[in-house]
């Protein structure tokens, strides 16, 4: 599985740019390699400057890494939703409360992995601004070349994938064009001003990076391209009513019907754009794989769907995968040879949603989640210490099990992933890609496109129903919000997705709404307090 980029040692050149006029944007500078050294060529400038920026893509530490790692992106959007939870199990996983706060969205002002998690997001911005530095000193000192300016694009799109995730999650930015900001320069920005300058940048970018494919082996594997780039414009334009709202407490949206884009030389509303980003990817190539499981199995470099991936390789990256890790149960974690923490879970609405316990249970339930009893990669059941087959029991999961008779044991499990048997790190390094973005959701909003805009997208639905043996449904927003779930759970989209539809808010088992929550404001997340304290800026509503 190697990679054309990524060296961690050669990454220090360009985080030691971080310095800042506060310890909010420090980094620490040891270890650094000299300036003449680092940039001195066409190969070391890229090495360091741009294949370094990957090095934030994955994580190995909490909070850092759009998924794989503990307390970061990832778990700020499955763990506050109706999807996933992470039940106290008498003494483990109550963690200072941070589990349980997060699915009741009590999380206030001074949950860290909120903060923290916005400092890995700036952090990241702040290194595609070093490498833009970089690429432009020595493109003036050596002319301008076609690589510098592909990697120009390439950092900026960098760059625009990080604000999407920081805009989804807090709304009011500030925007940085340099990696040493000023307090002035560290001032938010209206939310639909920094939607607007996403959309811009990926546009720019979308029409310079190649077609060649990220997710397979080669040149490009690991770094976005143009499909990477369509791919977010369609949920920015697919989010436009969430994006474009400054005032996300009032109860009031803009119609993405009258949100209008400049696409191409016409004028296209929010959904028409969505339409025409999916229908752009569609073009290059990418469907679905025959085979749904084939998508997560160990060696996944060579699916025809998945669109941006994390390359994972226990050998080469220092990535990890926490997921399987954090579900299962120690006794079948130890079966499998690997390790576990017995903690993740599907929550009772995602078990009613995928059939659990039905005749019409929907065929993505068995390759998606460990329910009843399971047995090893050799078939043989997998027992608790007392010699008893071990069951997971999806219907008796609730937010505290301590002292519950299914306190070890309630809960459908993460299956999504195929079990890499030689998995390093007590399992959390393995060979599975992470998939970040796949073309079964382009069908999906695609669909969902089609369904604002007063149009019939059935044909997408069933496209996505009918690779898993599933018979068509009519696409409504209720049934889309439904399928979502089925397709992509596991997959982090979920806040995004029950945000959108306006259900995030709702009660759901085991949730009860805090006090005017109906009023939008734990759509976006409380700014960290060192940010407002050196900036002077206003909280987010709510908080």
């Amino acid at each position: 599985m190697k990679r054309y980029i990524i060296n961690l040692m050669l990454a220090v050149a360009a985080t030691a740019c971080l310095t800042s006029c506060n310890d909010f944007l420090k980094e620490d500078p040891s270890s650094q390699i000299k300036e003449d050294e680092a940039y001195k060529n066409e190969t070391e400038l890229y090495l360091n400057a741009v294949a370094a920026l990957y090095n934030n893509v994955g994580g190995h530490n909490d909070s850092e890494g759009l998924q794989g790692t503990a307390r970061g992106v990832y778990d700020l959007n499955e763990f506050t939703t109706d999807e996933a939870i992470l039940p106290t199990r008498g003494a483990d996983w109550y963690d200072g409360g941070l589990w349980q706060n997060l699915f009741r969205h009590s999380w206030g002002t001074g949950t860290d992995c909120i903060g923290d998690t916005w400092k890995y997001l700036f952090k990241s911005i702040i290194m595609c601004n070093s490498a833009l530095e970089h690429i432009d000193a020595y493109a003036k000192a050596h002319g301008q070349s076609d690589n510098t300016a592909y990697w120009r694009y390439e950092a900026r799109a960098l760059r625009a994938m990080f604000y999407f995730y920081a805009i989804d999650l807090y709304g009011r930015l500030p925007l940085y064009s340099t990696s040493h900001p000023t307090v002035a320069q560290m001032q938010l920005q209206e939310r639909s001003t920094v939607y607007k300058h996403i959309v811009g940048e990926l546009q720019d970018c979308a029409a310079h990076l190649t077609g060649e494919r990220s997710n397979w082996q080669g040149k490009y594997y690991g770094r976005i391209n143009a499909a990477t780039c369509y791919f977010l414009l369609a949920k920015l334009m697919l989010n436009a009513e969430v994006y474009s709202d400054d005032d996300w407490t009032d109860g009031v949206r803009p119609s993405g019907s009258n949100i209008y884009f400049n696409i191409d030389g016409r004028q296209l509303n929010a959904w028409q754009a969505t339409e025409h980003y999916c229908d752009l990817i569609a073009g290059m190539g990418y469907r679905l794989e025959d085979d749904y499981t084939a998508n997560f199995a160990v060696h996944n470099e060579k699916s025809r769907e998945n669109i941006f991936v994390i390359p994972m390789d226990k050998y080469l990256y220092q990535n990890q995968f926490k997921y399987l890790f954090r579900s299962r149960h120690y006794n079948h974690a130890a079966a499998l040879g690997l390790n576990g923490e017995n903690g993740s879970s599907a929550t009772v609405e995602a078990m009613k949603t995928f059939g659990y316990g039905t005749d019409t249970a929907d065929a993505r339930l068995a390759m998606s989640y460990y329910c009843d009893q399971v047995r090893d990669l050799n078939g043989r059941l997998v027992t608790l210490d007392d010699g008893t087959p071990l069951k997971y029991y999806p219907m008796a999961v609730k937010l505290d099990l301590s002292g519950d008779p299914h306190e070890k044991t309630a809960g459908a499990r993460m299956k999504k992933y195929e079990v890499d048997p030689t998995g390093t790190k007590d399992g959390n390094q393995s060979d599975n890609d992470i998939v970040l973005f796949r073309y079964a959701d382009v069908l999906l909003m695609r669909a969902e496109a089609m369904v604002r805009n007063g149009e019939n997208g059935d044909e997408y639905l069933a496209m996505v129903r009918r690779r898993v043996g599933e018979s068509p449904r009519h696409a409504t927003l209720a049934t889309l919000l439904d399928e979502r779930m089925l397709e992509l759970s596991w997959e982090g989209w979920r806040r995004n997705d029950l945000i959108r539809f306006g259900e995030f808010a709702r009660a759901y088992t085991h949730h009860t709404p805090l006090p005017d929550e109906a009023n939008g404001w734990s759509t976006c997340f409380p700014l960290p307090g060192d940010f407002l304290a050196i900036t002077g800026c206003k909280q987010n509503p709510g908080y």
